[in-house]
């Protein structure tokens, strides 16, 4: 068996930034290796390899990492960048190159209300109801949904942010870890909510708690409420 190529010492080192950014910001916006796997659609091993030198990064990895980690792909590897910039059609061009286009899987935008009556059993909607499907090749595990986000307590002024407006595409057959954004049924409630999953190891609690500072009501979980899904994947239309 042919033995592995050894990375470079300009590889190591952009796994070496890779990594510092990774342990910076994992907590700030909630991001766990298990997750990036989900993303790139690998083991969480690999993308431990990916963070620790022993597998060179590329474009495909290096735009994924970048994109859940919400930094620039020359934070932590300039070449890579430089051979994105390289693929662009003229130098003043403000497109960069991401790949062949694959079709994704289409999903429909539903209401809160709905969401708020969705179960495993019974779709809480017709076709009929539906008149927008946005495309996405997120990794999802089970039946999803397209939400636009109504409210300010999910914006924050530092750290991820989901303002009004934005849509977030909500697997449901994927389940909760604590950092999840999470979109939940109260039992008193007569839709869903979208907060962040919290929970306190110390206590063995649960709570849902919202992103902006100035909500300061966080709810604790005691069989009050249903986690319906898992918020994957932001998207915002501008027009």
């Amino acid at each position: 068996m042919e033995k592995k190529k050894s990375l470079t010492p300009e590889q190591l080192e952009d796994a070496q930034r890779l990594q510092a950014l990774y342990k910076a910001k994992k907590k700030a916006i909630g991001v766990t290796q298990q997750q990036i796997a989900d993303e790139l659609n690998i083991t969480q091993g690999a993308v431990g390899h990916y963070l620790n030198g022993r597998n060179a990064l590329n474009v495909p990895v290096a735009s994924a990492f970048a994109k859940i980690l919400q930094v620039a792909i020359s934070d932590f590897s300039p070449s890579i960048a430089k051979e994105i910039a390289g693929f662009a059609s003229s130098a003043d061009s403000n497109v960069s190159y991401v790949g062949e286009y694959k079709k994704g899987a289409r999903y429909p935008l539903i209401s809160w209300v709905s969401a708020g009556a969705w179960s495993e059993a019974v779709e809480p909607y017709t076709l009929e109801e539906i008149n927008e499907w946005f495309e996405s090749d997120a990794h999802v595990q089970g039946e999803a949904f397209w939400l636009r986000v109504s409210g300010d307590s999910m914006t924050s002024p530092v750290g991820l942010s989901i303002p009004e407006g934005m849509l977030i595409l909500v697997d449901t057959g994927r389940e909760p870890k604590n950092g999840s954004l999470v979109v939940a049924k109260l039992t008193d409630a007569n839709e869903a909510t979208f907060k962040k999953y919290v929970v306190d190891e110390g206590l063995g609690q649960k709570y849902l708690q919202p992103l902006n500072p100035s909500h300061q009501q966080r709810i604790k979980i005691n069989g009050n409420c249903r986690v319906i899904g898992v918020a994957v994947q932001t998207m915002m239309l501008l027009v």
